[in-house]
């Protein structure tokens, strides 16, 4: 189970890393014409290979907000609460992978903390 729960937070730190690079695409072109913003989502792919055991997946895709006048659709406060959301998950998810590998140094005699 181990690896399971190893493979999983791999998996959900790769997805938090792509969204955070659409998150920053999107703030770098608030301001360009035509812009359209890039959303990645894992979460549900991801519940529902845990559930079934299939394969998860991330996708990428375009928001479906409304453009401005420019025809950029990119909304400068929806971004920034979404990269804070992204920026606490990775960290849940980088503590929740070193408390794995304490694990399994401690189980193979070496030191938990």
């Amino acid at each position: 189970m181990g690896g399971d729960v190893v493979n999983i937070l791999q998996f959900a730190l790769d997805g938090v890393t792509q969204q955070q690079v659409a998150i920053s695409n999107n703030i770098a072109n608030v301001q360009t014409p035509g812009y359209v913003a890039e959303n990645v989502s894992f979460e549900k792919s991801l519940q529902q290979a845990m559930a079934s055991g299939g394969t998860a997946s991330i996708t990428e895709s375009p928001s479906a907000a409304p453009p401005a006048s420019n025809g950029n659709n990119v909304r400068l406060s929806t971004e920034l609460v979404a990269a804070q959301e992204s920026t606490l998950q990775y960290e849940v998810l980088t503590n929740s992978l070193n408390a794995q590998f304490r694990l399994v140094r401690g189980a193979a005699g070496g030191s938990f903390a």
